[in-house]
């Protein structure tokens, strides 16, 4: 939008010559004329000054004024400066020079104006530009384009020059660069390798070359002026377009000033580079950028564009609606008055946040009171649907308005007329239709807007929040040591003081965020997005959301809201209600998606905190999700013995679940106590089930249930239980398999074994039996190991003597059948003992002498006249299957005498191959360790064999004389030789002196 950037001041009116050139020293202004003469102009303040008598000796001085808001006075006129009309001339502030082109380009020290170099090469020159910061000038004549560097501050020594293919028309430093304007062309030249590369053409129009302060440049094509890199590449900010074509631009930050034959356009350098402001000012033939405003002239007259003070600029775009602008413009104000910007920047975008608000653009609003800083209450105040903690502050938007435009407005009423603050209009923030308004702040969009800006704001906020809280968990520390070594007396007026220094403001911001984001959340249907919210750490109204969740039935929030607040009571008390309501014939969609399962999901964290709660409220799924329950204490690692009482009394029927996936899942197994208990369960269970069936009469030993087979599996893998309490309560007619099991545990093998084949009659699992006692050996060496197959072939052999050795074994008093049967008691007590109590006396073990003494205690006949006949091909299928595991020679006695030869084959063959292997086997290994023998000794008597080479040379060690044909002596290292007489006296004399050997030279 158009306002008033810059206000036009007439400087110099009248000069007698015309203007051809201009510059800037400070607050004094230079022209050249075109009689070739120098006229300084100053402010008419000044005059007085510069006209004294010591100026005239002092020359130009510096002023470090800008250009004034005044009229101008000639102060000085320097007829014949030039020898002509100056083309073009600039002040180079940093080195204090004047330069110039007129006949050629010259420099002149300021301020006394005396000449320091004038480049005789630069004569006939058209065009310039110079590079302050590095000292080069860069020249266009004729055809020619040539580099200087100043050096040593008075000469220029020429660096480079390039041909080009047409007269120079406009140029420009950027970098290393140097773009030229040349006939209807741009070109990028390198002041360093000559190298050039086209741009673009310039249209229609002469080229215009703009450099910027950024480094970059706006080449002007027509009425466009288009924004390039130093290397000349598009830049994608797009163009500036003017009017007209322009003739010159001058860049005044943020405007830029065109120079158009009817008035100076003013447009801003930020996109979309709106027009500013258009001063009509016909046939400017100069416009030059000054300090502080811009410098243009008209014939022989001097005008000043001098920018309208910043904040006034400010005033008028808020005013007209034109907030960017006046943002941007802030950006503009000294550094030094900080507060003043961030609070007229503040104001902006508050004004700016309700514009849009109230146009429907939320989210930009949002965007406004963002970057405002403005307290979260002040949004949350335009948003009525939006429940806050009535005991919290809250900041009203009107009186929050009128308390920033009282500030704001008191800081510019120096710059701005009563009119112009008078005419900010107050259209923008309030609306005729109130329930429009209503209507508008209670849409989707707007509460889409909140939620996103509550989200952004929340971090700083909750950031803010936990440091007053760890601020104050330091300070109840630090109180508390202090109390500790304070006497009793002191304590309560300690307690008295609490925190006077801790606030709670960020803790009450946090609350009202949270509560209101969360509310925004549902509103706005991002259910996920809430309840990820709840489960992290916040600062929510835990009543107010309880009753919004409730009314709107949005309980998974509510239930991770209890969560993270420690409610667990209450959560799991609601979960279970929703469960319940699911699985009710009269429900509501909302709740269909509950499930059990969800409660031992809730459950799981729990378990290592308040391993009781766990329990408490497990028994609500337990029936329903047994599996998941029984995974959920495995899981959590509630100690098992706690479970285990606990299922026990609240659901013994699920105790052997439990135990079971404890077994399974545990890979170290589980305590013994635990698994006696499970082998207990099992027990009764298969009792139980033994009895049923026998009432039924389909009790057969053959049958096995999953429980049985468990039970089975279970005894035979665990490796320690109390073996006698078990077998107290196994019957004593059924369940054979599990009392040879058990006495298998107890070694008693024989027993065993005899179960397996007279009341079983499962000769392979007999067979099975004792190869696992035999793999067991060298774990566990005992005597019945080694010979576990002779007592199988035993029980073979002497089929009714076993039954008679079990019977008398487990029953002292005859029993009228062979079968086991229930003994009744007598008045002092049982008559007969359970088998457990016979089985486990001492004197009731397997004899030693039935198989370690290798001989039979019954032969054919014996068995014959027990009148019971023998299993001969059970034990000859043993002998054949084991006869590698068998000792043969014990084997062969046990055998009847009758046995024929026939019928050992398959026992005897590889029996008696593998004895005569061994033998050959054991021959062969003498010969070879005897072979061995004899090949160390000779080994030996090398190494001990020495040779000793005596000649000419060979001296005694002792005497040093040759030894020649004596006698001699050879040391143990077998190289050291002396004489034999030498070697005696040695002795000799240590004998006598007591003293070791002598050294050897």
């Amino acid at each position: 939008m158009v306002h008033s950037a810059y206000d036009l001041v007439e400087l110099v009116k009248g000069c007698n010559a015309k203007v051809e050139s201009l510059a800037t020293y400070g607050s004094k202004i230079l022209l050249g004329c075109s009689d070739g003469s120098l006229r300084i102009f100053v402010p008419t303040s000044a005059l007085s000054i510069a006209s004294s008598p010591s100026s005239g000796d002092e020359g130009l001085q510096p002023s470090d004024s800008d250009i004034k808001r005044e009229p101008y006075a000639l102060e000085r006129a320097m007829s014949g400066f030039w020898k002509r009309a100056p083309l073009a001339m600039e002040v180079c502030r940093s080195r204090d020079l004047l330069l110039s082109l007129s006949e050629w380009i010259a420099f002149h020290r300021l301020p006394n104006l005396e000449t320091v170099v004038a480049i005789a090469k630069t004569k006939g020159a058209n065009v310039y530009s110079w590079d302050d910061r590095r000292g080069f000038l860069c020249v266009g004549r004729q055809k020619r384009v040539g580099i200087y560097r100043l050096d040593g501050g008075r000469e220029f020594v020429e660096v480079k020059e390039f041909g080009v293919s047409d007269q120079v028309k406009s140029m420009a430093w950027c970098g290393e660069n140097i773009c030229l304007g040349i006939g209807k062309e741009y070109i990028i030249l390198n002041s360093t390798t000559g190298a050039s590369s086209k741009v673009f053409s310039s249209g229609r129009s002469i080229p215009l070359v703009v450099p910027l302060p950024s480094g970059e440049l706006i080449l002007g094509k027509d009425d466009v002026g288009v924004f390039v890199d130093q290397n000349g590449k598009l830049l994608q900010d797009g163009r500036i377009c003017w009017s007209e074509a322009p003739s010159s631009i001058v860049i005044h930050k943020p405007y830029g000033l065109a120079r158009l034959p009817r008035h100076v356009e003013i447009r801003s350098l930020d996109a979309p580079y709106p027009l500013v402001q258009t001063i009509v000012l016909r046939d400017v033939h100069l416009l030059q950028q000054s300090n502080n405003c811009a410098i243009a002239a008209v014939g022989s007259s001097i005008y000043g564009l001098l920018p309208v003070p910043v904040g006034a600029q400010i005033v008028q775009l808020t005013a007209s609606g034109n907030f960017v602008g006046a943002l941007a413009l802030c950006k503009l104000l000294p550094p030094e008055d900080s507060s003043l910007r961030a609070a007229k920047e503040a104001s902006i975008h508050i004004r700016y946040g309700h514009y849009l608000f109230d146009n429907g653009s939320y989210e930009e609003s949002m965007d406004q009171f963002l970057a405002s800083q403005v307290d979260i209450t002040y949004v949350l105040s335009l948003y009525p649907s939006i429940t806050l903690p009535k005991d919290l502050t809250i900041v009203e938007p009107e009186k929050f308005q009128e308390q920033t435009d009282a500030f704001y407005l008191s800081r510019f009423s120096s710059d701005v007329s009563d009119d112009m603050e008078s005419s900010l209009p107050s259209q923008f923030y309030e609306s005729d239709d109130k329930s429009a308004v209503e209507d508008k702040k209670t849409s989707y969009n707007a509460i889409m807007a909140l939620a996103k800006y509550l989200q952004r704001k929340r971090f700083s906020v909750i950031e803010r929040a936990t440091a007053e809280v760890t601020e104050e968990v330091v300070s109840d520390a630090v109180q508390g040591s202090i109390t500790t070594s304070e006497p009793y007396g002191s304590m309560s007026s300690s307690k008295k003081r609490g925190h006077p220094h801790i606030s709670s403001v960020g803790r009450e911001l946090a609350t009202i965020l949270d509560t209101a984001l969360i509310q925004a959340l549902l509103l706005t249907g991002q259910f996920l997005v809430a309840v990820d919210l709840v489960k992290g750490p916040n600062y929510c109204d835990l009543k107010i959301c309880e009753e919004i969740l409730k009314g709107r039935n949005d309980y998974e929030v509510l239930l991770e809201l209890y969560k993270y607040n420690g409610m667990h009571h209450e959560a799991l008390k609601l979960l279970h209600q929703l469960i319940e309501e699911s699985n009710s014939s009269i429900t509501s969609s909302e709740s269909q998606n509950f499930k059990p399962s969800m409660i031992i999901n809730y459950l799981k964290p729990l378990c290592t905190t308040d391993p009781m709660l766990v329990l408490e409220y497990s028994t609500l799924v337990l029936e329903k999700c047994p599996t998941e329950t029984m995974e959920l204490f495995l899981w959590g690692n509630v100690p098992a013995d706690l479970v285990n009482s606990y299922l026990k009394k609240h659901a013994p029927n699920l105790q052997s679940t439990y135990l079971e996936l404890m077994l399974s899942m545990s890979g170290n197994g589980i305590n013994t106590n635990l698994q006696s208990e499970l082998v207990q369960i099992y027990l009764s269970e298969v009792i139980d089930w033994y009895k049923d069936l026998k009432e039924k009469h389909n009790w057969d030993e053959k049958i096995y249930s999953s429980t049985r087979t468990k039970l089975l599996s279970l005894l035979d893998s665990m490796p320690s239980y109390n073996t006698d309490a078990l077998l107290k309560r196994l019957p004593s007619d059924a369940l054979y398999e599990e009392r040879a099991v058990l006495l298998g545990k107890i070694n008693q093998h024989q027993l065993a074994l005899s179960l397996y084949i007279h009341k079983l009659y499962l000769p392979d699992q007999a067979l099975t039996y004792c190869d696992r006692v035999y793999e067991m050996g060298p774990q566990q060496p005992s005597k019945f190991n080694s010979n576990i197959y002779l007592t199988l072939l035993q029980i073979y052999l002497n089929p009714q003597r076993s039954i008679k050795e079990f019977e008398q074994k487990t029953y002292p008093v005859p029993l009228q059948k062979s079968s086991f049967q229930k003994i009744t008691k007598g008045k002092g007590g049982r008559v007969t003992k359970k088998i457990a109590e016979i089985e486990g006396a001492e004197d009731m073990r397997i004899s030693p002498s039935s198989t370690d003494s290798g001989r039979s205690d019954v032969d054919g006949e014996e068995a014959n006249e027990e009148g019971g006949p023998i299993m001969l091909n059970e034990a000859l299928d043993l002998l054949s299957q084991r006869w590698d595991k068998i000792n043969g020679a014990q084997a062969l006695k046990l055998l009847p005498r009758d046995t024929k030869l026939q019928n050992l084959r398959s026992f005897l063959e590889p029996l008696l191959r593998k004895s005569s292997e061994g033998r050959r086997n054991y021959c062969v290994i003498k010969s070879l360790r005897y072979s061995e023998n004899l090949q160390v000794k000779e080994e030996l008597y090398k190494h001990r064999r020495t040779v000793v080479k005596i000649d000419g040379d060979s001296t005694c060690a002792l005497c040093h004389k040759k030894i020649g044909t004596s006698v001699f002596a050879v040391y143990p290292n077998g190289k050291t030789l002396v004489h034999f007489v030498c070697f005696r006296d040695s002795q000799t004399i240590k004998t006598v002196r007591g003293s070791g050997t002598p050294k050897l030279k």
